[in-house]
């Protein structure tokens, strides 16, 4: 599918004013992307878990201005307080959107949002977030015109959100989420993520995932910061070769329930991620003491109790632990016992595998 197949047919409707609400969640990347190409292309595949409790919920509400307006025309609310700062980026989006929602300039939008996790916390909230602000512009284009099919809504969704930030594009639908090209997964494309199209074991329909933070404050390096600095990687063409692979691997693996082979895909590529930032220039260590410290008691824990628990990574100190749901009555109170004291004040969140965002 090539880009222009996201510019917009001719409107049929005429729409002052409305609001919309959508609460569009997270998600944890099994396969990590890492490097981008222009227009928030990515340089790999990913494949990852669509999250239940970690969502952002946002209103959009819009009403038509007079007369077209050269610029956007929008406030934009956090959590009950308006956040001037935040309107760069919303900026940045609309302006890479623009030509696949022509009417952006029409109207005056009040976007008001609120996360179930804390801001910076090393959860995507650009995931959730991005994606739910699409979903919205989604709904009032639904509006101008309504022969919109569910299935080009999901695809057009996911499109845009990729050009707010590129994990938002795994955050419309559930529960397991390819983007990016991958010769072994039909339908997979670099412009939008879609729904994993092969059999799934049953172990892998009630997945867990505790999340522990480590770290609550604001990322050493941001995203785009990290990504930019796979250009000049020596190691950069073989992780990519890697990702490919690894997605090839983990098809048959969802398959068939082969946790043992998912721990180790899993594990490794959370700390192949950390090991691409620790050996780029400039170099970043994003883990903490405390990271290592309960990854080191994961893999003694599973040693000794024979569970299948295992640990992924952002490009952060917080650690996600991933269960299947038959284990969860174990490994949470080891999670509680041997863990929380590693995360501030004990905070931690327990998530499930979800399946997708929800219209309010």
């Amino acid at each position: 599918m090539k880009v222009a197949a996201f510019l917009p047919n001719d409107y049929t409707k005429n729409v002052a004013s409305g609001n919309v609400t959508w609460k569009s969640p997270s998600n944890i990347a099994l396969i990590k992307y890492w490097g981008k190409k222009e227009d928030q292309i990515p340089q790999n595949p990913s494949i990852s878990f669509t999250l239940e409790a970690c969502a952002t919920t946002t209103k959009l509400s819009y009403k038509k201005h007079d007369q077209p307006q050269n610029d956007f025309s929008f406030d934009l609310f956090f959590e009950g307080t308006q956040k001037d700062d935040f309107k760069p980026k919303i900026n940045t989006f609309l302006k890479r959107v623009e030509q696949y929602l022509p009417f952006l300039k029409d109207y005056h939008f009040t976007i008001e949002t609120s996360n179930s996790f804390p801001h910076s916390s090393g959860i995507a909230s650009s995931a959730s977030g991005m994606s739910a602000l699409a979903l919205c512009l989604m709904s009032l284009e639904k509006e101008l015109n309504p022969k919109i099919s569910q299935e080009d809504f999901n695809r057009k969704a996911s499109f845009l959100a990729r050009l707010g930030s590129g994990s938002a594009s795994r955050s419309i639908e559930g529960d397991i989420i390819v983007w990016g090209q991958h010769a072994n997964t039909i339908g997979s494309s670099d412009l939008f993520g879609i729904k994993y199209p092969y059999g799934v074991h049953e172990v892998f329909k009630k997945y867990h995932d505790t999340i522990l933070l480590v770290d609550k404050g604001e990322k050493q390096v941001s995203s785009t910061v990290g990504h930019d600095l796979m250009y000049n990687h020596p190691f950069a063409q073989q992780r990519f070769v890697q990702a490919h692979e690894n997605l090839t691997k983990i098809q048959s693996v969802l398959a068939d329930g082969d946790l043992k082979e998912f721990i180790a895909i899993v594990e490794s590529e959370a700390l192949t991620l950390h090991a691409m930032m620790m050996t780029s220039s400039p170099y970043f260590i994003l883990m903490k003491p405390n990271t290592l410290e309960i990854i080191n008691r994961i893999w003694k824990f599973r040693e000794t109790s024979g569970t299948h628990v295992c640990f992924t990574l952002d490009a952060g100190a917080n650690v996600h632990v991933l269960y299947p749901e038959n284990e969860k009555d174990t490994v949470y109170p080891f999670i509680q016992k041997e863990l929380l004291k590693f995360c501030q004040n004990e905070h931690h969140i327990c998530d499930q595998i979800g399946f997708g965002a929800k219209k309010l």
